[in-house]
C-alpha cells in the first residue's frame, strides 16, 4: 500500500506533493480506482497519496451562461441529482446513474472515471458527444484539453504527472438540442459496458443540423464515428435515416473478444443501440424511465464538503493516530492508517461486524456511513476516517431498542447465512433515513449494491416494506 498519505486543505497543496513526489504520488477523490490497484498490486511506484476530499469547493457543479461546469469531486450521484445536468446535459445524468450502485456513486467522481481512461467507462462516453475539455493545473499553470484529444491509447491520457483535473466543461444543450446515453451490461447493475452509445442531435425544424455519436466498450478509447454522424445531417429522423445511421456506426470500429463478449456481438449491439437511440430521440423518448425521486443513500449532507481542513495533514507510518468519532463515541486508534476503512474498522477499532465479502466494492458487505453517506468501506482508505463521523452496523442499534430495519429482518427471516446482512442493514437504514416511505423501486435502487446468496431478496424488500411501514 502507500508509506505516505496527505490530506490537504487546497488545491496549492496538492500541486506542491504532486510536484514534489514526481510521479510517485497520485490523487485521492473518490479512490475507487486507485485503492483497488494498489490492493491488488497493479499500481507500483506510488509512494504517496494525496487526498483532495476535504477541499472546499470541488464538489460543485456550476452553470456559468451556457457553459456547465464540474469540479473534480463531483461525484456520479453530484450528477444524478443536479437539476442542471439532467435538464441541460441529460446523456452525462443518464451515464452516472448506471455506474456502479448508491455507495459507489457516493465516492466515484466523474473526473476519476475519466483519468481511469477505461474504454468501457459510462462517463467519458456522453463527455465526448457533448465535447466536453478537461482543465489540467500544475504549479507551471493551467492548459484546457478537449476531451477528445485526452486519451492517447488504452487507459492513456496526456496527463503529466504533476498535474490535476481541475474541471471538465461542456456546452450546456440548448431547446433545439437533444442526447441520450444507452448502456448494455450482463446485469442491470453493477456491470461494466459490454457496449455504450450516447448520441446528442442538433435540430433545425423536423431536420438534424449536428450529429454526435459515440461509442464506448468498442476500442482502444471512447470513439466517435464521423460517417455515421455526416450522414444524418440535412435529413430528418426516417427509419430509413436511422437504419443507414446505425449500419454505418457498426462498421467503423474493429471491437475485440473479451470475457464479457465476442467482437461479432459488439459490432451488431452498436447497430441496435445506435438505432434504439435515434429512434427515441426522434420520438422524443428519452427520458422515460428516468427516476424522478431515485434511493441516493447520501444523507443530509448530499456526500459534500462541508467543513474543510484548517492545515495539511499526513499520515507517515504509526506516526500520527486516526481520531474518529465512531458511531458517536470520540476515538483515537494508534494504528491502521495503511489499511482500507474497511480493515481498519475491523481490526484496529474492533469493530467486525462490517463484512468484508469481495473487498472490491461488488458486494455491498462492507458498507458503513461516512459523514452520512453510505460508502463501501473497502474502497475508503483508513486515513480518511481521521476528523470524520462514521457509523457501523453496530451503531443502528439505539440502546437497547433495534432499529426497525433490524427487527423486521429477523421478523421477516430475511437472515440465512447471514454475511451479507450487515450491508442490507446499513443500506435499508440510510434509505429510510431519505424516504421514510419508499416504494418497491426505490427500495430496489438502494441495494443495487448489496449482493445476497442465500434468500433470492424476497423477505429482504419484504422486511424494506414492514419497516417503513414503523
Amino acid at each position: 500500500m502507500w508509506t505516505q498519505y496527505f490530506s490537504v486543505a487546497s488545491v496549492g497543496e496538492a500541486l506542491e506533493l504532486l510536484a514534489q513526489f514526481r510521479g510517485k504520488a497520485r490523487i485521492i477523490a473518490g479512490g475507487t480506482d486507485i485503492i483497488l490497484e494498489l490492493e491488488r498490486h497493479q499500481r507500483s511506484g506510488v509512494e504517496a497519496l494525496i487526498d483532495i476530499t476535504r477541499v472546499p469547493g470541488l464538489d460543485n457543479i456550476t452553470l456559468h451562461g451556457d457553459q456547465i461546469r464540474l469540479g473534480p469531486l463531483v461525484n456520479h450521484n453530484h450528477v444524478v441529482g443536479s437539476p442542471q445536468i439532467v435538464e441541460r446535459g441529460f446523456p452525462l445524468a443518464q451515464a452516472s446513474w448506471e455506474v456502479g450502485a448508491p455507495q459507489i456513486r457516493n465516492r466515484a467522481t466523474v473526473a476519476g472515471n475519466l483519468i481511469t481512461a477505461s474504454p468501457a467507462n459510462d462517463t467519458i462516453t456522453p463527455l465526448m458527444a457533448l465535447g466536453a475539455e478537461v482543465t489540467l493545473s500544475s504549479l507551471e499553470g493551467e492548459r484546457t484539453v478537449p476531451l477528445s484529444a485526452f486519451y492517447t491509447g488504452l487507459r492513456k491520457t496526456v496527463m503529466r504527472p504533476d498535474e490535476l483535473l481541475t474541471s471538465i466543461t461542456f456546452s450546456a444543450l440548448s431547446s433545439r438540442e437533444r442526447g441520450i446515453f444507452i448502456k448494455l451490461g450482463l446485469r442491470r447493475a453493477q456491470a461494466i459496458s459490454v457496449v455504450n452509445v450516447a448520441v446528442v442531435l442538433s435540430f433545425d425544424g423536423d431536420s438534424v443540423r449536428q450529429a454526435a455519436i459515440a461509442l464506448g466498450s468498442v476500442a482502444p478509447t471512447i470513439i466517435r464515428v464521423p460517417v455515421a454522424e455526416q450522414s444524418l445531417i440535412g435529413q430528418p429522423l426516417s427509419a430509413e435515416a436511422i437504419a443507414n445511421a446505425a449500419r454505418l456506426a457498426a462498421a467503423t470500429p474493429s471491437p475485440i473478444d473479451d470475457v464479457r463478449s465476442t467482437a461479432a456481438y459488439r459490432v451488431e449491439s452498436i447497430r441496435v443501440l445506435v438505432s434504439r437511440a435515434l429512434k427515441a430521440l426522434a420520438a422524443g423518448t428519452e427520458r422515460e424511465g428516468w427516476p424522478e425521486n431515485p434511493a441516493m443513500l447520501w444523507g443530509d449532507q448530499q456526500a459534500r464538503v462541508t467543513t474543510g481542513l484548517a492545515a495539511s495533514q499526513s499520515f507517515n507510518g504509526d506516526a500520527r493516530p486516526i481520531e474518529v468519532t465512531l458511531n458517536g463515541e470520540k476515538r483515537r486508534i494508534a494504528s491502521g492508517q495503511h489499511k482500507t476503512l474497511l480493515r481498519f474498522l475491523r481490526e484496529d477499532a474492533g469493530l467486525p461486524g462490517t463484512k468484508e465479502g469481495c473487498a472490491e466494492g461488488e458486494c455491498g458487505a462492507c458498507t458503513v456511513f461516512l459523514d452520512g453517506a453510505a460508502v463501501m468501506s473497502c474502497l475508503v482508505p483508513a486515513p480518511r476516517a481521521d476528523g470524520a463521523e462514521i457509523v457501523t452496523v453496530e451503531g443502528l442499534k439505539q440502546g437497547d431498542q433495534l432499529h426497525p430495519i433490524q427487527r423486521e429482518f429477523v421478523e421477516q427471516g430475511a437472515v440465512q447465512c447471514g454475511y451479507c446482512t450487515p450491508g442490507f442493514l446499513m443500506a435499508g437504514a440510510k434509505l429510510l433515513e431519505e424516504h421514510p416511505q419508499p416504494d418497491k423501486q426505490q427500495i430496489e435502487q438502494s441495494i443495487t449494491g448489496n449482493l445476497c446468496r442465500c434468500t433470492g431478496y424476497y423477505q429482504i424488500v419484504k422486511a424494506f416494506e414492514e419497516a417503513s411501514r414503523q
